[in-house]
C-alpha cells in the first residue's frame, strides 16, 4: 500500500496540521489522501489543529491566459481516435447526466461518456473534453491512479514534463503500490469546485468525504492542456495536491450525489 504515514514514530509529525506532514507533501495516491483526511477527524476530536474552509476557497495557483504556448483548442491536435464536443465552455453547476462511477482498486472514480475519459489503456484513462467539465473529470481520474501499479506509465503520459514531474517520480519511487484487490465499497469523492479555468489550464478543488463520518476535506489539482488532452501539472516539488483543508460541508461545491 502507498505509504500512509501511519507510523507516528517520535518525530511529532502527527502533531502538525495534516497538510504540513511529510507524508501529505509526498503523497500522490488517493488512498493516502483518505488516510490523512481521516486523521484530521481524529485530531479534531483530540483538539488538534486544522484549517477550516468555507467551501469557496481562493485558488492556490494562478491560471494561465488563453492563447499561450500549449493552448491549442482545435480537434485536429487531439490524439488519434479522440474526439469530443468542446462547445460548452461554461463551468458546470451539476454533474453531466451521463456520468457514472468506474472502479479503481477498491475506490470509485467519476467518468463521463461526454466529458471523459473516453479511452482506457490500462491505468491510463485519457481523452477528456477540452471544457471545464472535462478538466474536472481529468482532475479526478488521473491522480487517482498514482497510488497503484502502472503509476509510472500514467506519470510519463499524463503529467506535464519538467522539474515537477521529475520530483514527483522521485518521491513516488520511494512508496509502495496500493493493493488493487477487493470489491469497491464506495467513493470518497463528494463534489468539486472549479477555482480557475482557461483553455490552457484549470485548477479544480475536490471535495472528499472522510470515511464513516459526516466530515469533509478538500484539496486542489491543477491540470494543463498539452498535446491534445488534459495533463496533471504538479508543483515544482512534485506535489500533485495542494490547499488541503477541512470544510464544513458541501456548500459552494457541485456534488456528485448518491
Amino acid at each position: 500500500m502507498v505509504n500512509s504515514g501511519r507510523s507516528r514514530g517520535g518525530s511529532g509529525e502527527w502533531e502538525q496540521p495534516f497538510w504540513q506532514q511529510r507524508g501529505w507533501i509526498l503523497s500522490a495516491g488517493f488512498l493516502l489522501v483518505l488516510v490523512i483526511l481521516s486523521g484530521f477527524a481524529l485530531m479534531t476530536r483530540n483538539g488538534g489543529d486544522t484549517t477550516e474552509g468555507s467551501g469557496s476557497p481562493t485558488p492556490s495557483r494562478s491560471s494561465a491566459q488563453d492563447g499561450k504556448k500549449g493552448g491549442k483548442s482545435g480537434q485536429d491536435d487531439r490524439p488519434a481516435g479522440c474526439h469530443t464536443d468542446d462547445s460548452d465552455q461554461t463551468k458546470p453547476t451539476a454533474p453531466p447526466k451521463d456520468f457514472s462511477w468506474k472502479a479503481v482498486g477498491t475506490d470509485l472514480v467519476p467518468v463521463s461518456k461526454s466529458a471523459g475519459p473516453l479511452k482506457f489503456d490500462g491505468p491510463v484513462w485519457s481523452c477528456f473534453a477540452h471544457t471545464p467539465t472535462g478538466a474536472v473529470f481529468a482532475a479526478h481520474a488521473i491522480p487517482h491512479h498514482f497510488g497503484y501499479a502502472g503509476w509510472r506509465d500514467v506519470a510519463e503520459r499524463q503529467v506535464v514534463p519538467g522539474p515537477g514531474r521529475d520530483a514527483f517520480i522521485a518521491n513516488r519511487e520511494k512508496q509502495q503500490d496500493a493493493s488493487a484487490s477487493g470489491q469497491p465499497d464506495g467513493s470518497g469523492y463528494a463534489g468539486f469546485s472549479i477555482l480557475s479555468y482557461s483553455k490552457r489550464e484549470a485548477t479544480v478543488m475536490l471535495l472528499i468525504r472522510v470515511p464513516d463520518t459526516d466530515q469533509y476535506g478538500s484539496l486542489s489539482v491543477t491540470v494543463r492542456w498539452q498535446d491534445g488532452d488534459w495533463k496533471v501539472a504538479p508543483d515544482q516539488d512534485g506535489a500533485v495536491y495542494s490547499g488541503g483543508a477541512r470544510v464544513d460541508g458541501t456548500d459552494g461545491f457541485v456534488t456528485w450525489g448518491a
